[in-house]
């Protein structure tokens, strides 16, 4: 699966991502999988505002019909495609950290395909968090440092930089967000034969009953935005009282001398 460099990172073309999930028969059942544990997480939502960043648009279909509004935000470097098929388009191209979107508007956020394709995963982390409004929930979807999927380039899970558990959560606390819960999925083989396409569904139905440190290929995590903590204000200290008067404007005769 050919990718193209932007910036030292590996970002994989909006037309590659558009083969896999839509012509190849192993990514209509990666779609599958992860549509439905997202629809597991988020039962309902309408009249809800819900952004994709990456390439989330395989998800977001099952909530045109209820959302308020959904839109895709695909990265630059990845390209943009239109979506979806015979109806007004939601997709629009963005800078990682620069969304066109007013600051608490959306109240569910999913990336799949994005931070860990991130230049600065950091900044991508605050940006989505400053688009969520109060009790906003995100859900990131990353490759499992620790299963098969990561370790192929045969699918879109085999580049950019792949998570542990404790490494997404802690990344996603050092930004204000509360990790409520995590799932690993595929745990079937990214593989193009039939065999182990006739076996997914049911190697995806024992992997549900497994706990998360099992390794499944992809990992997800849903979290909460929590309000940022508040720094208290410091009392200014007798040296900086007294800088002020030194510096304040000067309105004795003496002093007026000396301008």
């Amino acid at each position: 699966m050919p990718g193209r460099i932007w910036r030292g990172e590996m970002y994989l073309d909006v037309q590659d991502l558009k083969n896999f999930y839509y012509r190849s028969a192993l990514g209509r059942a990666v779609q599958q999988v992860l549509r439905g544990r997202l629809r597991q997480m988020w039962p309902e939502t309408k009249g809800m505002t819900i952004a994709g960043f990456g390439f989330a648009l395989p998800l977001l279909r099952p909530f045109l019909p209820e959302a308020r509004r959904v839109i895709g935000l695909m990265p630059g470097p990845q390209g943009v495609m239109a979506w979806p098929p015979g109806l007004p388009n939601i997709t629009t191209l963005v800078e990682e950290a620069l969304w066109p979107l007013e600051t608490g508007s959306v109240d569910r956020l999913v990336m799949l395909h994005g931070l860990e394709m991130s230049d600065d995963p950091g900044a991508l982390l605050q940006e989505a968090r400053r688009v969520l409004g109060p009790g906003g929930r995100a859900v990131f979807i990353v490759p499992n440092r620790a299963g098969i999927w990561s370790r192929t380039d045969r699918t879109p899970f085999g580049y950019g930089k792949p998570y542990t558990i404790g490494q997404l959560e802690g990344a996603l606390r050092l930004h204000d967000f509360a990790p409520e819960r995590a799932a690993t999925v595929l745990y079937q083989p990214p593989s193009v034969r039939r065999t182990w396409r006739r076996l997914g569904p049911m190697l995806e139905s024992v992997g549900t009953h497994l706990p998360a440190i099992y390794a499944g290929g992809v990992l997800m995590v849903e979290a909460v935005k929590v309000p940022a903590p508040r720094t208290p204000a410091r009392p200014r200290s007798v040296l900086e009282k007294r800088s002020l008067r030194i510096l304040g404007p000067a309105t004795s005769p003496a002093a007026m001398r000396y301008r």
